[in-house]
């Protein structure tokens, strides 16, 4: 499936730097992410067109990422996005970061050779420290290519079990360091679902198919990817986010640059960061506002996620209502305007789901309007019925 962006490898004129108010640079942000009010060629509509605007999705927590794919594809359902995934449209590997993402499953195996080899490298003192060597790793993947070849599959449990019987200690930790070891290095990924779990498949089997890119191509696409559903953004985002060198990630912007518009903030100073993105033409009249007054936006959110710098989003102090003690757990977030106005909080059950809101401050009627709106439609996608309480004493 196209994403409606060009590939790096084509090229028109680089045009000059363009004046953007803060304002239009949030506004675009919005748009990009595909939280803005939009119809007809630049909506939405499937989970797996949010994943091919942002290129990945982190879904350490899966049931959150669903609900990222599925806020920005208004209409479409968990059922949806579990379909996509057990389709093997959208596949959960560990593209970049060493962190599980949701990505097109064709973009997965360029990814993984861009990264690969400094993750692995950036692993090899914890292994180490858990006794798991080349050896042993390397036993590991014979055995995964032996069990799950011909389409087979296997739960994590299951996968972990069998090394255990294999003789490969799968203790404290070594049984997650080396399922991410083979999905890193291209053997394993997460496949179709196994009630509330995925499987394990072979990533050769489960993606036959995959994109095949050039080293310099890939990094052009990469980067292309990136300013197309997080944009407007600086170079330092893109390198934080890819965690690719500072210099791969030059290469990137070299090789996407004409299909880049650049945009410099209104007011700052003249060695300020450019920052670029794709420009649709979508927003010929102005850049469209978000789809609601209040977003219920889930934890680990690329919104908010997906920059080194977030100071256009949200006020340090608040940052740190969003990562309460900085433990790397990022909250729920309601979204008005562009800005981080709060954090939301879920208790779900089999039949119902109710949400309690943590604004930083008043939320307006028509906020508060937004909000339940948003409340709902998390609800519907679900399947379940939603109940919005009333924000928590001293937190409004």
């Amino acid at each position: 499936m196209s994403s409606g962006i060009p590939h790096a490898a084509a090229a028109r004129p680089p045009v000059s730097a363009h004046p953007a108010s803060l304002a239009d640079i949030v506004r675009l942000r919005v748009q990009g992410h595909g939280l803005a009010d939009m119809s007809g060629a630049s909506a939405l509509t499937s989970p797996l067109a949010v994943v091919e605007r942002l290129l990945a999705v982190q879904a350490q927590d899966f049931a959150a990422s669903k609900w990222a794919l599925g806020v920005r594809s208004p209409g479409t359902t968990a059922a949806d996005v579990d379909a996509a995934v057990t389709r093997g449209l959208i596949v959960r590997s560990w593209p970049m970061r060493g962190t599980l993402h949701l990505v097109p499953a064709t973009e997965l195996h360029w990814m993984l050779r861009l990264s690969t080899a400094r993750l692995v490298t950036g692993a090899k003192t914890r292994h180490a420290q858990l006794e798991l060597t080349t050896q042993i790793l390397e036993r590991a993947r014979e055995i995964a290519l032996e069990a799950l070849g011909g389409g087979r599959s296997a739960t994590r449990a299951e996968f972990l079990a069998l090394l255990d019987s294999r003789g490969i200690n799968t203790t404290q930790q070594r049984g997650y360091h080396t399922i991410w070891f083979l999905a890193q290095t291209g053997t394993l990924c997460w496949g179709p679902l196994a009630g509330n779990q995925q499987a394990l498949v072979l990533l050769d089997e489960w993606v036959p198919n995959p994109r095949e890119l050039e080293h310099d191509e890939a990094l052009g696409e990469f980067a292309l990817r990136y300013f197309a559903g997080h944009g407007p953004a600086t170079l330092a985002d893109f390198a934080g986010w890819s965690q690719l060198t500072l210099t791969q990630a030059r290469i990137g912007l070299a090789v996407a640059r004409p299909h880049l518009t650049e945009l410099f903030e209104t007011g700052t100073s003249p060695d300020a960061a450019p920052l670029f993105f794709v420009d649709t033409g979508a927003d010929a009249g102005g850049p469209p506002r978000q789809r609601s007054s209040v977003l219920a936006l889930p934890g680990f959110d690329e919104y908010l996620i997906g920059y080194r710098d977030r100071t256009a989003l949200i006020s340090d102090v608040n940052f740190l209502r969003v990562v309460p003690g900085k433990n790397g757990i990022y909250l729920p977030l309601l979204v008005s305007g562009g800005r981080v106005v709060g954090t939301w909080r879920k208790n779900a059950s089999a039949r119902a789901v109710t949400v309690s809101p943590q604004p930083f401050g008043t939320l307006t009627v028509r906020q508060q309007a937004g909000l339940r709106r948003g409340i709902r439609d998390y609800g519907r996608f679900l399947g379940l019925g939603a109940t919005l309480l009333d924000p928590e004493p001293g937190l409004a």
